[in-house]
């Protein structure tokens, strides 16, 4: 059997992740075979990573050329630049993906652009199209700064929607305006975002306290869209202020949950006509070489940057 390289979970090395030979992939008819050339790294696969068993494969992000196109007929041809999103295993040199999880990437989008959208991207554009039509409405962000959070502003704003970002540290205030926020709050609680709601939709990645601040700042007929609980899962909230308001709710969006309803492909292919036009912009803190991959997933741990890291595939 042939043999490619991949990212696996090596409990016996720093930071739990190495490169190691793996058997290469044999693709199912409705799979291409796709020559990665870079990924992108997401809290939630890094995270598990450092649990998991050894030898686990993770990855989720990934952008390359077609290498061999489904054998159904289905997808994208022989040499076809794309972008695509597999629940494990997308950190390698090559990779089996189903068609209806790839798009096509425009000439004038990076390999490095691309990769960042499948996660954070489509899990930005599921949460904005819970909020329904948001022009003239106010949505507010929490995690604002972050991959999910900085596409997801630029979505609502894109939408017509008053935008405003809750971060906690001052020095990312310049890149959330520039996103498109109109307003920030910059502070260790959510309390003081209640000056410019009540709000339409609120995007919520932050959990405990923050959640439970951000369940009392909505307007009637209002949506709480939660995809994070990085602040903690246990949450007390004034129930009877939340009801009391009217037909607001609170909605657990899980990214693969949601693209058994509209496949992969469909959002990417939106985000990336964004991109290609220039409404969108991916923002990329951090590339390097996937050989770096043990010391790149600690700093995303560590939270030492607050946009997309991304690593290209070396030979």
């Amino acid at each position: 059997m042939s043999k490619i390289r991949a990212v696996i979970v090596d409990p016996n090395v720093p930071g739990r992740l190495a490169l190691s030979e793996v058997t290469a992939p044999k693709p199912a008819p409705d799979e291409a075979l796709v020559r990665v050339a870079a990924i992108s790294l997401n809290r939630g696969e890094v995270k598990r990573s450092t649990s998991a068993e050894a030898g686990w494969q993770p990855g989720w992000d990934l952008a390359g050329v077609v290498e061999t196109p489904a054998a159904d007929g289905s997808g994208l041809p022989q040499g076809a630049r794309v972008v695509g999103l597999r629940r494990a295993g997308a950190w390698a040199e090559l990779v089996s993906v189903p068609t209806n999880a790839l798009a096509e990437v425009p000439p004038s989008v990076s390999f490095a652009q691309a990769a960042t959208l499948p996660v954070a991207g489509l899990t930005a554009y599921h949460a904005v199209l819970k909020g329904g039509s948001l022009l003239g409405r106010r949505v507010l962000v929490t995690g604002a700064s972050g991959g999910v959070g900085y596409f997801a502003i630029q979505l609502a704003q894109l939408s017509g929607a008053h935008v405003v970002a809750y971060i906690r540290q001052a020095g990312y205030e310049t890149l959330v305006r520039e996103a498109g926020a109109e307003s920030v709050v910059i502070a260790e609680d959510l309390s003081p975002a209640s000056e410019y709601g009540p709000y339409d939709l609120i995007i919520e990645s932050v959990g405990g306290k923050t959640l439970g601040v951000a369940l009392s700042l909505l307007a009637q007929d209002g949506k709480t869209v939660l995809y994070g609980v990085s602040g903690g899962a246990e949450v007390t909230f004034n129930a009877a202020q939340f009801f009391g308001t009217g037909s607001v709710s609170l909605y657990g969006l899980r990214l693969f949950d949601e693209l058994r309803f509209e496949s992969a492909a469909v959002g990417l292919k939106r985000l990336l006509s964004l991109v290609e036009a220039g409404h969108l912009r991916p923002h990329i803190d951090l590339e390097a070489s996937w050989t770096q991959i043990a010391d790149v997933a600690q700093q995303l741990l560590d939270r030492r940057f607050p946009g997309k890291a991304v690593l290209h595939i070396s030979n």
